[in-house]
C-alpha cells in the first residue's frame, strides 16, 4: 500500500511494509522524501513523525543540492573520467588494429577506427565499463554466495538511471548499475551484498537491516559514499 503525506509544499511518499519501525529516506539526486512505515501505522502518526524530522530532511536536501555533478561527457582528449574512484584522463588514439579501451598510468586510452564519432566513443567506453564491472563482481558474488548460503543464477550489468542495483529473488538474479565501475570498489561490494541479501529477505525490513549490520557493519558508510559521490550528468533517481 502506498500513500502521500503533505508537509506544506513538500510531498512525502509513504510505503506500508511488514516492518516494526519507521524508515525515513531523503533520496538523491533531488531530495525526494520517502518513508517506509509499519502496515498498521496511520497517516496522522506518520505525518507527526515527518514533521519532527523536518529540520533533518531540509539539511539532507541542501547537501544534495550542493553535491557536485559531472559535466556532460564529450569524449575528448584529456577529459576526466573515473575508474574505481580514481580520476583518469581520456586519451583518444585512432587505429584500425588493436581497437579497445586500455588503462595506461593515469590515462584511459580509447583506441578506435578513424572517423569514429562521439556516439561510437561513448558506446565503446560504456561497454568497457560494463565488462570491468562484470569481472570485478564475479569474485564478490562467489564470496557472498558462500557466506550467505545463496546462489545467484544470473548477473546483469547495465546503465541504470534510478538505482545502483536490483534483485529478482524468484529468478535468483541481480542487476548492477555499470556506473558502479566509476566508484570506489567498496561501494560495489556493498551493492552486491545488498542485492544478494534480498535472496534471503525480500523487503527492507528490520530483519534485512540486522543481516546487513551483521555481515557488513560499515554498510551505511558505503551507502553514504555512493550518495555523496559526484552525480552523473544524467539524473539517476
Amino acid at each position: 500500500m502506498v500513500a502521500e503525506v503533505q508537509l506544506g509544499d513538500m510531498t512525502v511518499d509513504v510505503v506500508f511494509k511488514d516492518i516494526k519501525n519507521v524508515h525515513l529516506s531523503v533520496c538523491p539526486p533531488d531530495g525526494k522524501v520517502k518513508i517506509a512505515a509499519p502496515i498498521r501505522m496511520n497517516l496522522d502518526t506518520i505525518r507527526v513523525y515527518a514533521i519532527s524530522k523536518l529540520a533533518w530532511i531540509k539539511q539532507q536536501q541542501k547537501k544534495l543540492r550542493d553535491q557536485a555533478r559531472e559535466t556532460p561527457r564529450e569524449y575528448l582528449n584529456l577529459e576526466s573520467h573515473y575508474v574505481w574512484g580514481q580520476r583518469y584522463l581520456l586519451s583518444i588514439a585512432y587505429s584500425e588494429n588493436a581497437v579497445g579501451v586500455f588503462l595506461k598510468h593515469s590515462k584511459i586510452v580509447l583506441r578506435l577506427p578513424a572517423n569514429s564519432d562521439q556516439e561510437k566513443k561513448q558506446a565503446m567506453l560504456e561497454a568497457w565499463y560494463r565488462e570491468i564491472l562484470k569481472q570485478a563482481a564475479k569474485p564478490l558474488i562467489a564470496k557472498w554466495e558462500s557466506i550467505l548460503g545463496v546462489t545467484v543464477s544470473k548477473v546483469f550489468v547495465q546503465r541504470m538511471k534510478t538505482k545502483w542495483g536490483s534483485c529478482n529473488p524468484d529468478a535468483q538474479s541481480i542487476r548492477l548499475n555499470s556506473e558502479l565501475a566509476k566508484k570506489a570498489p567498496a561501494c560495489l561490494e556493498y551493492i552486491v551484498l545488498h542485492e544478494m541479501m534480498h535472496l534471503l529477505v525480500r523487503h527492507h525490513n528490520d530483519g534485512f537491516m540486522a543481516l546487513m549490520d551483521r555481515h557488513m557493519p560499515n554498510w551505511r558508510a558505503q551507502r553514504d559514499e555512493l550518495n555523496q559521490a559526484p552525480l552523473g550528468y544524467e539524473s539517476w533517481g
